[in-house]
């Protein structure tokens, strides 16, 4: 027997898509702990293939439906998890026909290689971007979604389109709205690397190590306690665990065959910029040098998330989400990564 067949015997298989970026990376870890066989499926133009560490990697584009097909006859998984997608709000307003093709046509590409194969379960990495701006409102998974920009009009897409999949060919998904992820493992294994870098918390401990010059704050003018724009931030580690958590409610039969449930992802907290740049002082023990800037188009004032679908439901509970354990356990990663 092959080395790939045996791996594929033993380990039930499941193909990630962006299994060699941030999160993707950390799910990777996660499943294989679980007693899964990740499979990465990446095309490498954002994501790093140093990070493929836990499980085999198969290098293409979601749009080649050749590769595609080929990859999923080759290890016959029994779900996808689908974190591969373009995210930059900034760049988001600015073209708008790359995230349309690169994240909706894209993603169609992959939801029907999926169906072609026979694969019934399918977890999908969606966003709170989805809501737009609901202002003093904290968003739950029944909140009307009114995006801002196409990077949630995309994601919101592929929501619809799952479940137009599972309407007609029996496809059971789990979608998760993320809120702000943050963050690294602990053992810094893998951690957060983009290229250009676009988070707040890792561009912060930049600026703090001095691989920038300074933290850039766009806005100050937000109609919020001290003029910054707030997000809820969980925990990279927690949000992964969610998604094996949502693997196995779908395996278990939890999901109505052919539909999809909805899951926010969030703490219930939010912190603006300044509180974050207060806690990295906090943690590192270090000053944070900072410009400031306007607002940008397509950030929103305030993203909360007010549900716990996840916790009644999945049983998941926000464990490492503290903002002091996000920002330590990235300044391992970007410490032992330097």
């Amino acid at each position: 027997m092959s080395s790939t067949a045996s791996q594929a015997s033993t380990r039930a298989v499941v193909l990630v898509t962006g299994g060699a970026g941030y999160i993707g990376a950390h799910a990777c870890k996660v499943l294989k702990a679980a007693g899964f066989l990740p499979v990465t499926y990446d095309s490498l133009v954002t994501g790093w293939e140093e990070a493929v560490k836990f499980g085999p990697f198969e290098q293409g584009d979601l749009m080649d439906r050749v590769r595609l097909d080929a990859v999923f006859a080759k290890w016959k998984p029994v779900a996808v998890m689908h974190f591969a997608a373009l995210s930059q709000v900034g760049e988001a307003m600015r073209e708008p026909g790359k995230y349309w093709r690169g994240n909706v046509a894209a993603s169609l590409s992959l939801i029907e290689a999926t169906a072609a194969a026979g694969v019934e379960h399918f977890v999908f990495s969606s966003t709170c971007a989805t809501y737009g701006d609901h202002d003093g409102v904290t968003l739950d998974e029944d909140t009307p979604q009114h995006p801002i920009n196409s990077y949630g009009a995309s994601k919101r897409a592929i929501e619809d389109m799952l479940r137009d999949f599972g309407a007609a060919y029996g496809l059971s998904s789990v979608i998760f709205r993320y809120f702000n992820v943050a963050g690294a493992d602990p053992e810094a294994e893998v951690g957060e690397r983009h290229e250009p870098e676009t988070h707040l918390i890792p561009l912060m401990l930049d600026a703090v190590a001095g691989k920038r010059p300074a933290l850039s704050v766009f806005g100050t003018d937000y109609p919020t306690p001290d003029g910054t724009c707030i997000r809820d931030y969980v925990h990279v580690m927690d949000l992964v665990e969610a998604h094996v958590l949502g693997l196995r409610h779908l395996q278990a039969g939890r999901v109505a065959p052919g539909t999809a449930r909805v899951f926010c992802l969030g703490t219930g907290r939010g912190f603006s910029v300044r509180e974050v740049i207060e806690a990295s002082r906090a943690v590192t023990n270090r000053e944070v040098p900072v410009v400031y800037a306007d607002r940008r188009a397509g950030d929103a004032v305030k993203l909360v998330s007010g549900s716990g679908r996840a916790r009644d439901e999945l049983g998941w509970e926000p464990r490492r989400s503290s903002m002091e354990q996000m920002i330590g356990d990235a300044w391992r990663w970007h410490n032992r990564a330097v």
